[in-house]
C-alpha cells in the first residue's frame, strides 16, 4: 500500500467539507476580543496584511497560499500588536470526531520550517478534512520573532516564549537555577519575568483552557526528532524523525501542558530550521501523526471499547 493511498484512507472516509464559521475568515477588521467579552489590545493589521508579510518573509509560503487560508485574527495579539493568526477545522454534522487536537508553529521565531511545514499540512487539511479531528491550527504564534528584519528565537521583548508557561517550581528559585546557573544568562533562554508574564503566552495558555484539546502538536527546528511529554507513550516515530526524550525545562509548553495539564504533547523537532523537508517526509510525518492520534487519543480508545 502506498503512503499516498494510506493519506487519502486517513482522510476522505466521508464527503470532504470545511465549514466556514464567522471565526475562519480573514477579516479586515482589527478589532479584536476574548472570548470572555473582555476587549483586548488592538491588532495594528489585519490577517489579510499579516499573510503579506508572512509570505514575503518566508521563501516556501508565498502570500497567497497564506490569504487563501482564510485565517481569522484569534484574539491574541503580539507585543508589537500583530495578531495570532488561527483557522479551525471544526466537527463535521456526519461524523463525531476522535478528539480535539490543537497544533501549533512557530514558538520560535527563528524556525522558519515550524511554520513553513504548518502551511502545508493545512493544504492538506483544506483537501482532506473528514470530521476524523476537530482541529485548532496556529501556525504563528510569535510572530514578532519571525518578521524582524534578521529572525530572533525571542519575541519583541526578549523572552523565549517556550520558557515562560506556569510551573510548579517557584519562579525566581527557576529563574536563578535554570537561567542563571545553567544557562549563564543566555538571552535566548530568558524566562521573563513572571509566568505568562508575555501576551502571546498569555493567549496561548488561554486557548488551552478554553478548546481543551486532547492532543498538543507543537513543531519545532533543528534537533531532528520526536519529543513526547504527557500520558502514556509517544509516538515511536514521524516519518524518519524518531522517538527521542529531551526531557523538560522549566517554563516550557511541554512541562506544563504535558506534566502538569497531563495532555499528550508531541514535538516535532524538524531536521533544520532554514531548510524545509522534501514534500514526501512533509507526507510522511503528516501520515505517521494522522495515524498515532487516530490510535492513541482518549476518545478513541473509548470508541474500540464500545464498538
Amino acid at each position: 500500500m502506498t503512503r499516498t493511498f494510506l493519506l487519502l484512507a486517513l482522510f476522505v472516509a466521508l464527503p470532504i467539507t470545511v465549514l466556514a464559521t464567522d471565526t475562519d475568515s480573514a477579516s479586515e477588521s482589527t478589532t479584536l476580543t476574548r472570548g470572555d467579552g473582555d476587549a483586548a489590545p488592538l491588532a495594528i493589521m489585519s490577517a489579510a496584511k499579516l499573510c503579506t508579510r508572512i509570505g514575503n518573509k518566508l521563501g516556501s509560503v508565498s502570500v497567497r497560499e497564506c490569504q487563501r487560508q482564510n485565517m481569522a485574527a484569534s484574539g491574541g495579539v503580539s507585543v508589537n500588536g500583530l495578531p495570532i493568526l488561527i483557522k479551525t477545522y471544526p466537527p463535521l454534522e456526519q461524523r463525531r470526531p476522535l478528539g480535539r487536537v490543537l497544533l501549533v508553529g512557530g514558538i520560535h521565531g527563528d524556525e522558519y520550517s515550524s511554520v513553513s511545514v504548518v502551511f502545508k499540512w493545512m493544504n492538506i487539511l483544506n483537501k482532506h478534512h473528514s470530521g476524523l479531528f476537530h482541529w485548532r491550527i496556529a501556525p504563528l504564534v510569535n510572530p514578532d520573532g519571525l518578521l524582524r528584519d534578521e529572525s530572533q528565537r525571542m519575541n519583541a521583548n526578549g523572552v523565549d516564549l517556550n520558557r515562560n508557561f506556569p510551573m510548579q517550581q517557584d519562579w525566581q528559585v527557576a529563574l536563578e537555577d535554570y537561567w542563571i546557573e545553567k544557562t549563564g544568562r543566555n538571552p535566548r533562554r530568558y524566562p521573563g519575568s513572571g509566568p505568562l508574564s508575555e501576551p502571546e503566552t498569555r493567549w496561548l495558555a488561554a486557548e488551552i483552557e478554553r478548546f481543551q484539546p486532547d492532543a498538543i502538536v507543537s513543531v519545532h527546528a533543528p534537533y531532528g526528532i520526536v519529543d513526547y511529554d504527557g500520558p502514556r507513550d509517544g509516538p515511536q516515530h514521524l516519518g524518519r524523525l524518531y522517538l527521542e526524550l529531551l526531557g523538560t525545562y522549566p517554563g516550557s509548553l511541554g512541562r506544563y501542558a504535558g506534566i502538569h495539564l497531563d495532555k499528550p504533547l508531541v514535538t516535532i523537532e524538524l531536521p533544520y530550521a532554514g531548510i524545509m523537508p522534501s514534500d514526501g517526509e512533509i507526507n510522511d510525518i503528516w501520515i505517521d501523526l494522522v495515524r498515532w492520534l487516530r490510535d492513541n487519543l482518549p476518545a478513541a480508545n473509548v470508541q474500540m471499547v464500545t464498538d
